[in-house]
């Protein structure tokens, strides 16, 4: 016969194993909602000059330091570690967030990026018209933002700007199944996603230290922009940017930081 003492053992384990599974979902949701704060947007009052007057959570986007996204101008050129991608096809999960569209990776997908020995885990990638990151103050047509994680809770961000162009077959994919409407998402197990078909060839890179580019902006994020840009057509761009027309954050002060490229 089972003791009590045994049965609390087991109910005590299952309880911890679904709070770590909630622990690990929440932190991989989009942050599109913050408790009491209002609505943020890319223009008007809540636009994003006012984004850290608007709660005590974006305060960051204001008083940081350390905010992205950047003008890239004269970085310092140096032997910097590679970037190892491991993308692999995923299902899609396409969701239009109200702020932008948005792939998002289920927990364990597999799809990773190493750096000088550390992994990061893909969380999602997004798009932004026009780009937010400008090279010697030219912005591109858009940029896709892929955001990853450490086990450790680090954050790197892989930037892939992008100019008019051929057609790209992935966001040929993406905006076949292109949710329209605010806060409405696009699933299928039929529809495979594969970001590697969004990464250049060459892999060489910016890097500097930054945040998020919407609210909170929490900062402590590296940024890895990569200096080869990828092509779209320009009816891709234009499909996007009927539905976000400006969904750049404005450039930030460097604040002393340094900007490093990779030879």
């Amino acid at each position: 016969m089972t003791s009590l003492y045994e049965v609390r053992k087991v109910l005590t384990v299952l309880i911890a194993a679904v709070f770590s599974l909630v622990t690990v979902a929440a932190a991989l949701e989009p942050a599109d909602e913050h408790g009491s704060c209002p609505a943020w947007s890319y223009s008007g009052t809540n636009g994003p000059e006012h984004w850290g007057d608007l709660c005590a959570e974006f305060a960051a986007c204001k008083s940081g330091k350390e905010q992205a996204p950047l003008n890239i101008t004269n970085p310092e050129v140096k032997h910097l570690p590679a970037i190892q991608f491991a993308y692999h096809p995923v299902p899609l999960d396409l969701v239009n967030n109200g702020h932008s569209i948005q792939q998002n990776f289920a927990p364990g997908n597999g799809n990773t990026i190493a750096v000088d020995g550390k992994q990061y885990d893909m969380l999602q990638f997004h798009f932004h018209h026009p780009s937010e990151e400008a090279i010697d103050s030219k912005h591109y047509d858009m940029v896709a933002h892929f955001v990853h994680a450490s086990k450790d809770g680090q954050y790197a961000v892989i930037g892939v700007l992008i100019k008019e162009g051929k057609p790209n077959r992935l966001i040929t994919t993406l905006w076949e199944n292109l949710p329209a409407e605010k806060g409405k998402a696009s699933k299928s197990n039929a529809v495979e996603v594969n970001a590697i078909h969004l990464i250049p060839a060459k892999h060489s890179y910016y890097m500097y230290k930054g945040s998020l580019t919407t609210p909170p902006c929490t900062e402590g994020i590296t940024f890895y922009i990569l200096d080869t840009p990828m092509e779209l057509s320009k009816e891709q761009i234009a499909k996007f940017a009927a539905l976000y027309p400006d969904n750049a954050r404005p450039l930030q002060p460097l604040n002393g930081r340094t900007v490093e490229h990779s030879k």
